[in-house]
């Protein structure tokens, strides 16, 4: 780890601003909702925010910060699709908030942030309809963007479940694979207080939800079970394989796949910073079943969220 001050190679700033998001301390609020689209901020500020003060975009990440019907200030912001482009994101995030600009310091304190992904996802598990929101308890990662931050598991369930996903899915790789031993899951866990935040928010607005474990695929196609291209999928009907698959912990399956989870809560939860999930299932692959029209389930997911952000702040 380098000594600080940060020096612009590890961290650039450009007229006070970070490189890629290009936001200034301020900014940004200490309570996000962060999603993968871009369109998905403005969709998002433009049904629940007012008094909007910051609208930016840069290199595709867009930026909307404003205020809930309910005076509190809320920052919608874009990840990019996956989780290397999350990795470069959630650091910006947290060092607009950690870091004093003046003398490239870490400062002293700064506030806890509450960050929550928005998103879409496919839904695993044949008894989940369809729209369903699932409130993220852990994740597991197909990735490899965790395993570049060396932060220890959160509790036995996380050791447990990397276990358990590394053996279902060497049990369906070909002896003769070149990638035969290679996939190595981590597993991270949403903050508490957001699990419950989210779970009392979406009760109190009686909308349609399930908890548990979420699996973040490193892309979209044969990573996650779609084989359309000619190269053979190193896990065969990987959605199938982990929907059939027991986490041997009561009480939780693995309800959906997505591709940030996995970094978000991996990066924040030791930090001590406040950070879940809550995705709808648009689709069900192997029932051949898609929502198209999903933007009204984004849109209770992203109430759901605000409400959330809300009981977080006053808990704080």
């Amino acid at each position: 780890m380098r000594e600080q001050p940060f020096h612009p190679p590890d961290l650039p700033i450009i007229n006070d601003k970070v490189y890629h998001l290009n936001l200034s301390p301020g900014e940004l609020a200490p309570d996000i909702i962060i999603v993968g689209d871009p369109h998905r901020v403005t969709f998002i500020a433009r049904n629940f925010l007012r008094g909007i003060d910051v609208n930016k975009e840069h290199r595709g990440l867009r930026t909307v910060t404003g205020y809930t019907d309910w005076g509190q200030r809320v920052s919608i912001t874009t990840s990019g699709m996956g989780t290397p482009s999350l990795e470069i994101v959630i650091n910006e995030i947290v060092a607009l908030h950690e870091i004093d600009f003046q003398s490239m310091e870490r400062k002293e304190e700064f506030p806890t942030l509450n960050v929550i992904r928005v998103g879409t996802s496919g839904g695993l598990q044949k008894d989940t309809e369809l729209g369903t929101l699932v409130i993220t308890e852990y994740a597991v990662g197909l990735d490899n963007t965790g395993l570049f931050y060396d932060a220890p598991p959160p509790d036995e369930r996380c050791v447990k479940l990397e276990g358990v996903v590394k053996d279902a899915l060497e049990g369906v790789i070909s002896e003769n694979s070149r990638f035969k031993g290679r996939i190595s899951p981590y597993a991270s866990k949403a903050h508490p207080d957001v699990v419950r935040a989210l779970t009392e928010s979406a009760e109190e607005l009686g909308v349609n939800f399930k908890r548990g474990v979420t699996v973040s695929n490193s892309g979209f196609f044969a990573n996650q079970g779609r084989s359309v291209s000619r190269i053979p999928p190193t896990v065969p009907d990987i959605d199938v394989r982990l929907s059939r698959t027991d986490t041997g912990i009561e009480g939780l399956r693995f309800e959906n796949m997505e591709m940030e989870a996995s970094f978000l809560l991996h990066f924040l939860y030791p930090l001590g910073h406040r950070a879940g999930v809550v995705c709808p299932t648009i689709d069900k692959r192997p029932e051949e079943k898609f929502l198209v029209n999903y933007q009204e389930k984004v849109k209770e997911a992203s109430r759901v969220a605000l409400n959330a952000l809300r009981r977080l702040r006053e808990w704080t």
